[in-house]
């Protein structure tokens, strides 16, 4: 293995020492703290009701129109600079290193966490626009001001901000992504997400600002998403029209939620990124929300699924090879060695380095940085540009589900830590699948975004595969032991009907809503 000194760790999925979220409440009902701020989650409430804290309720969105955004010019904290080269290589690179930082990963069952990451759309009450950079920069200076964020920075720009474990980024289209703590249990990890939804929405609230919990932007064209201003978005949005026709679009108008989960060691790895890649249609199709683009219905149930499909295929898909006998981390390496690259991180600036590979980089060819060689923050950074359906890092990360309102983002880690975090129901799935063949499950990849449950496999629907997992994930979270079941009844209904939450917003759409899309901005508002 290479020398190394280290100066910071590369990855930031590790258990914080903070107790970031608080002792497991029993239920979601219960009271929870949160950084010495106290709030109660509303009994009973639907997923088209705004969060309630004790605070005033949002009002209704036709009570903010011609509401103007509240600036705020209170004195700025001192800012940290962006991290880069983390570990310095005293050697080169070999394959051998980029094999151990996957492994790296493993840890004890007891040391397993759940890390969940989602993002949403904000837009102005008044008007229903997306929100512009200038509204984005004072709702995390306020967030950091108020709420004892540390400001993230690119350059002059505030571009994120940093709690402990927790992270709050921005995607290139201006949507807000929370990237939540290592977590031990399903109680915290939602308390983790209602106490982000209740600070963004305190500081939001003030500046006539809302977000919308949903797959893809509804409204409004391409042209009218504003571009944010990190130099590693300018690269992609330059390249992804060489490589897709809907490149740009995952870039600039789709939001998702997905889960982090740990594995004890290679073959654990394996076994869960096989269940994964077998299940994620199933996932794609209990969450499908993304039915409409541009005000009207697009014939998908998820459209910022079926985008994926055309977004890059060097980096994009069902990776076959992970069904192979021979899968390991270094088949992985293998794979990610070839991906093109979009950039290296240098003198706090991206270098492009498009149709590149990090092969090429290992052998010192990168054509603007001749004769320079890789850091393991290179490769953590290039991993991070691979978009499978599960992708695998020092962790396993869920990538097939849409953005949902707040109880779909506590139900999309439930549904996954149940069926993969548990010994018995993860052996049930391999069973499961184990005779699924390449085809077929490439199959319902292609077709679960327009047909979702209703999809036919087999002898059946997909729905009826789906109902033997949904009872699989509950048995493991019983036998977790942490009274977490609860937390899948918003998809319980979903599983047992085979109605998406995509279909029952075209009902709504063709319904009550007279065929126009608007209303959905107040359906799944935060």
């Amino acid at each position: 293995m290479m020398a190394l000194i280290s100066q910071t760790n590369p990855s930031s999925y590790i258990r914080s020492d903070q107790n970031v979220a608080l002792n497991a409440a029993s239920n979601v009902g219960d009271m929870i703290v949160s950084r010495n701020k106290a709030f109660k989650i509303k009994e009973g409430m639907t997923s088209s009701s705004s969060l309630s804290w004790g605070a005033k309720k949002m009002p209704r969105i036709s009570n903010f129109d011609g509401l103007r955004c509240k600036r705020d010019h209170r004195m700025i904290v001192a800012a940290s600079p962006p991290t880069e080269d983390a570990v310095i290589a005293a050697e080169p690179l070999t394959k051998e290193d980029l094999v151990g930082y996957l492994a790296s990963g493993c840890k004890p069952k007891d040391k397993w966490r759940i890390g969940t990451e989602h993002e949403k759309f904000g837009f102005e009450i008044g008007t229903l626009r997306p929100i512009k950079y200038e509204q984005i920069k004072h709702l995390l200076n306020g967030l950091a001001e108020r709420f004892d964020w540390e400001k993230i920075m690119e350059g002059d720009k505030i571009i994120g901000l940093k709690q402990g474990k927790q992270s709050i980024s921005l995607e290139p289209g201006g949507q807000f992504e929370l990237s939540g703590a290592p977590l031990e249990t399903l109680h915290q990890t939602c308390a983790e997400v209602n106490s982000h939804l209740y600070q963004v929405k305190a500081v939001a609230e003030e500046m006539g600002i809302g977000f919308l919990g949903i797959g893809f932007q509804p409204k409004w064209e391409l042209k009218d998403i504003p571009i944010m201003p990190k130099g590693r978005y300018e690269i992609m949005r330059k390249y992804m029209p060489k490589v897709g026709s809907l490149g740009l679009d995952m870039m600039f108008r789709t939001c998702t939620v997905q889960v982090n989960l740990d594995f004890s060691s290679e073959s654990d790895m394996i076994r869960k990124f096989r269940a994964g890649l077998a299940l994620q249609p199933i996932a794609t199709a209990i969450f499908a929300n993304s039915p409409f683009t541009e005000g009207k219905p697009n014939g998908y149930l998820s459209m910022r699924s079926h985008i994926w499909t055309d977004t890059d295929m060097n980096r994009t898909g069902m990776l076959p090879f992970v069904f192979d006998d021979s899968f390991g981390f270094e088949q992985y390496v293998e794979y990610a060695l070839d991906v093109p690259m979009y950039f290296v991180y240098r003198n706090k600036r991206y270098i492009d380095c498009t149709g590149m590979s990090f092969r090429d980089f290992m052998a010192g060819k990168l054509p603007l940085l001749l004769g320079e060689l890789p850091t393991l923050n290179d490769w953590e950074n290039h991993l991070t540009t691979i978009f499978p359906e599960v992708r695998l890092k020092r962790y396993l990360e869920m990538r097939g589900a849409d953005g949902g309102p707040w109880r779909r983002l506590c139900a999309l880690p439930a549904f996954w830590v149940g069926l993969l975090y548990d010994e018995v129901s993860l052996q049930h799935i391999l069973d499961m699948t184990a005779d699924w063949t390449l085809e077929e499950r490439q199959m319902l990849r292609n077709k679960v975004p327009k047909t979702g449950l209703k999809t036919p496999f087999r002898d059946g629907l997909l729905r009826h595969v789906a109902e033997d997992v949904l009872e699989l994930a509950k048995d493991g979270l019983e036998r977790r032991g942490y009274k977490e079941t609860g937390f899948l009844k918003e998809v319980t209904e979903v599983v047992r009907t085979g109605v998406t939450p995509a279909e029952k917003l075209l009902e709504l759409y063709h319904g009550s809503w007279s065929q126009c899309v608007d209303p959905i901005f107040e359906e799944l508002l935060y």
